[in-house]
């Protein structure tokens, strides 16, 4: 099976998130979240994979999404427009994702990793 992890390196959550992957054996290629942004069609496809809806795929605790006052732009915007923001900066994305062939993990919550991984 193969893992991609996108992370953001200084980011705690994802480096808890690395060593959980690492300390169980887990080989992935690791990817850069905020160099290689991801594209709105890979979100697309990884947002259907996960069955999570759209908005949790949105770093709502990021600077950049309180500093474009998202909350309040996102109902407005339908979900094309969605995934085009997201595709222009990492930041703007919620962070660990592990994507394989057949599941989504957005974010970092062991007992779900456990289960997946």
């Amino acid at each position: 099976m193969s893992i991609l992890f996108l992370q953001y390196p200084p980011c705690s959550t994802c480096q808890k998130a690395k060593k959980w992957l690492d300390s169980h054996g887990v080989s992935y290629e690791a990817r850069h979240i905020k160099e290689q942004n991801p594209t709105a069609g890979e979100l697309k496809e990884w947002q259907q994979k996960s069955g999570l809806p759209l908005k949790k795929f949105f770093n709502t605790n990021g600077l950049l999404y309180k500093n474009m006052n998202l909350k309040e732009k996102l109902p407005n915007m339908n979900e094309e427009e969605q995934y085009a923001l997201l595709a222009t900066d990492g930041m703007l994305v919620k962070r660990p994702i592990v994507v394989t062939d057949t599941q989504v993990l957005v974010g970092f919550k062991e007992a779900e990793w456990e289960k997946f991984l």
